[in-house]
């Protein structure tokens, strides 16, 4: 059967659930006969139907254009809309990333779900409170200022048995009314009514931790993902990729695989695939298939001389974007100059479980299942791929095994798009395990060079901070271009990647202070497996363990207490109250740093302190640790988290979200590096790429919320992974008295540290 699109009247009609995997028509029936008045409005940002929708039962519908990575989002959205509607928040349903019923607003991206997101919904929200009022005061005859509200139910100030229901006002129907829209898609789009939203004295849902009601159809297993979307007739592909990283193709035998029933090859310039009616056919074709693959071209180097090699490749780009005073003339007037550099590897986003699609193109539409975190890019990709409109294309978000970036779902989303359009079948792409982690793209490795002078009183007189390394888009962050995918790559769209790095983001006001980047040309231009784009927070984790490292090395030097010295240079009091909000949770003593007790018996404790900011929020951490002398293991026992992101939605989501940015980053501080020889990425599996195990988990985790409901809500899923691997180090200095400037910690560099202390 085929899934074609179900059209937005049904969909506003019915009251129940949406079902995110199956649209079928007939499917879904209206609830009560009724016909929305008037015709369909556009799905553009406009329409005040295209974000609000109340069903006849008076129950709220909202259409966010983002979707969630797992921190709540979607709760916290409906929170928003409950509030500024008046009506119960289990009376909200948030849809979420379907191209056929939501707007671009940029797919999960940059932590911006609240902070650039929500807006919108929010305005959407109180502008259709307005109409919904304004209709009640003509049916009950009371002008708007004497009306209150109380879940849908608009009523006459004291007279309360005079009231109508929001389902009664416009239930199943359309808004039909135009909102003001800046003609922006994806992050920075905003539409708004004239209505203005609540004021935060006014919220009686945001503000409340309501808990994710997902969680417990996915620990019982009832959650359908991606990889759980059947369509009738599809069959299964698996895509060959070349033993040699840049290597195509020179024969494909097909005939290796006729044993196997139903098994085709599918070819397309350099693109290999195989396709069959049942996923361990098209499985054993994968392994059986003979392909002679042209002869090994070592595009890398060895990987024990990367950094040697980011040091003396040429420049492809280079900013300054900080840049205050004469930094080189009181360098060289300075009593002291401290200088250190610190290395960062390739990472891989190593997803749970490889990517998944299914996509169905026909001669004039399209569909595509995909667990990417931006379906609207993959909807514009397929469609330029495919060679159709992307009004013709429809891209379902279904929920996928987790990306936190550009991983290897919009790659699948396309391989499935591509095939489809060649079988003339539906087609489902899985990736198996040695694909997802040795051929998604990867989170840059790049070198952080500090510079700084001391006076003799141990003030800062100069700062300088340089980045050098591989662009963190050699692939763009989402796949609405092929050329940013394997397959697009493969196939002849050739690849244009984005130069940009980063630089640290903080407070720190040095009279002479400079801060740049510099970036290298990939090691391998085409269908690299060592591609690289974003990985949760991209570039902050790298950035900042090498720039809050050294703002440790510093204060050690300047024998300051790193609180203390931290405080002294940041003025921003917003930014101190964090600093300061983490110290005091942490219990932080100006004792002796590093810890004038380390080195007594085998296990030496030590606590670090690390503080950044991103797009306006601000995070500061102590991490304490326990290092084993003897095996060279590191414990981050205990995280101290102070954290300001504005206004707060939802306590216990974001407390949640904060603890799972630690853990990931623990686990990228202390465990993972992509191992690659001359020719491929070793790094394939959970034995080649290890990653955190609950043994190394951290015991607790402490959070001091600092709400600001003065202040617009900001983004939390990325900052304060940015903050936690230079306050492991940190601390580990401090317990050891060894400086550990490479990551991963591993148990091995910290005895090599250790014996050179």
């Amino acid at each position: 059967m085929h899934h074609a699109p179900v059209s937005r009247r049904d969909f506003l009609m019915a009251g129940g659930a949406l079902v995110i995997s199956v649209m079928v028509p007939g499917a879904v029936r209206t609830a009560l006969g009724q016909t929305p008045v008037g015709g369909k409005p556009p799905l553009t940002p406009d329409e005040l139907d295209s974000w609000i929708a109340v069903l006849p039962d008076g129950s709220v519908r909202a259409f966010f254009g983002k979707m969630d990575m797992g921190q709540g989002v979607d709760v916290a959205i409906g929170q928003i809309v409950a509030d500024e509607l008046d009506v119960a928040f289990e009376r909200v349903d948030v849809v979420m990333g379907d191209t056929a019923f939501t707007c671009n607003q940029g797919g999960a991206s940059g932590s911006t779900a609240i902070q650039n997101g929500a807006i919108t919904l929010r305005y959407a929200a109180s502008e259709a409170r307005r109409v919904l009022l304004d209709r009640a005061s003509q049916k009950l005859g009371a002008p708007v200022e004497k009306l209150i509200v109380q879940d849908g139910v608009v009523s006459v100030v004291g007279t309360p048995d005079r009231n109508v229901r929001y389902g009664d006002l416009i239930g199943g129907q359309y808004f039909q009314l135009k909102l003001e829209w800046n003609k922006r898609y994806g992050n920075p789009l905003v539409a708004k009514g004239q209505a203005l939203p609540k004021k935060p004295s006014e919220y009686k849902v945001v503000g409340h931790s309501i808990p994710q009601g997902v969680v417990a159809d996915k620990v019982y297993g009832k959650l359908r993902y991606v990889t759980d979307i059947k369509v009738e007739g599809m069959l299964h592909a698996r895509v060959l990729r070349s033993p040699t990283a840049g290597c195509g193709p020179v024969t494909v035998d097909e005939s290796s695989i006729s044993s196997i029933p139903g098994a085709r090859v599918i070819r397309e310039k350099e693109f290999v695939a195989v396709v069959a009616e049942h996923e361990w056919d098209a499985v054993r074709a994968a392994r059986a298939l003979k392909v002679t693959w042209a002869p090994p071209c070592t595009p890398f180097p060895a990987m024990e001389s990367l950094y040697d090699h980011i040091r003396q490749a040429s420049v492809t780009g280079r900013e300054a974007p900080v840049n205050q005073g004469d930094v080189e003339a009181a360098l060289k007037s300075a009593h002291r100059v401290i200088d250190a550099e610190y290395q960062w590897p390739f990472q891989s986003h190593a997803s749970m479980g490889p990517a998944c699609a299914v996509a169905d193109v026909r001669v004039d539409h399209a569909t595509v299942w995909t667990g990417t975190q931006k379906p609207h890019f993959a909807r514009d990709g397929v469609a330029k791929l495919i060679g159709l409109s992307p009004e013709k294309v429809r891209a379902t978000w279904v929920p996928g095994p987790g990306s936190y970036g550009r991983n290897d779902a919009g790659d699948a989303a396309l391989d499935a798009a591509l095939l489809s359009k060649l079988t003339g079948k539906p087609v489902r792409v899985q990736y198996m395990r040695d694909e997802a982690t040795g051929w998604d793209p990867k989170g840059p490795a790049g070198i952080y060079r500090g510079r700084a002078g001391l006076d003799a009183q141990g003030n800062v007189v100069a700062y300088d901070f340089f980045a050098k390394g591989f662009t963190r888009q050699d692939v763009a962050t989402n796949e609405s271009d092929p050329k940013d995918t394997l397959v697009g790559q493969l196939t002849g769209y050739p690849p244009k990647p984005t130069v940009i790095f980063q630089v640290p983001a903080e407070a720190y006001e040095f009279a002479n202070k400079r801060c740049g980047w510099e970036c290298v040309p990939p090691l391998l231009e085409r269908a690299s497996p060592l591609r690289t784009g974003h990985l949760r927070d991209p570039l902050g984790p790298e950035t900042h363990f090498g720039s809050e490292s050294f703002i440790d090395e510093i204060a050690h030097a300047a024998g300051a207490d790193p609180v203390a010295f931290r405080l002294k240079y940041v003025k921003n009091p917003r930014h101190a109250a964090v600093i300061q909000a983490a110290a005091d949770k942490a219990g932080w003593s100006r004792r002796p740093y590093p810890n004038p007790r380390r080195g007594k018996g085998n296990v030496m404790l030590g606590r670090g302190f690390s503080y950044t900011e991103r797009n306006g929020t601000i995070v500061a951490v102590v991490a304490d640790v326990e290092v084993d002398r003897r095996s060279g293991r590191v414990w981050a026992k205990r995280f101290t988290v102070a954290h300001d992101c504005g206004l707060i939605i939802n306590p216990r989501g974001l407390e949640l979200t904060i603890e799972g940015n630690v853990v990931m980053a623990l686990s990228r501080t202390l465990f993972e590096e992509v191992k690659f020889d001359r020719e491929r990425v070793l790094s394939v599996d959970w034995t080649s790429y290890p990653i955190l195990e609950i043994q190394d988990a951290p015991e607790q985790i402490d959070i001091v919320l600092i709400n600001r409901p003065d202040l617009p809500a900001s983004g939390a899923g990325e900052p304060s992974t940015r903050t936690v691997p230079a306050a492991i180090a940190n601390a580990i200095f401090d317990a050891t008295g060894a400086r550990i400037r490479r990551v991963p910690i591993t148990p091995e560099r910290v005895r090599a540290a250790l014996a050179r202390a």
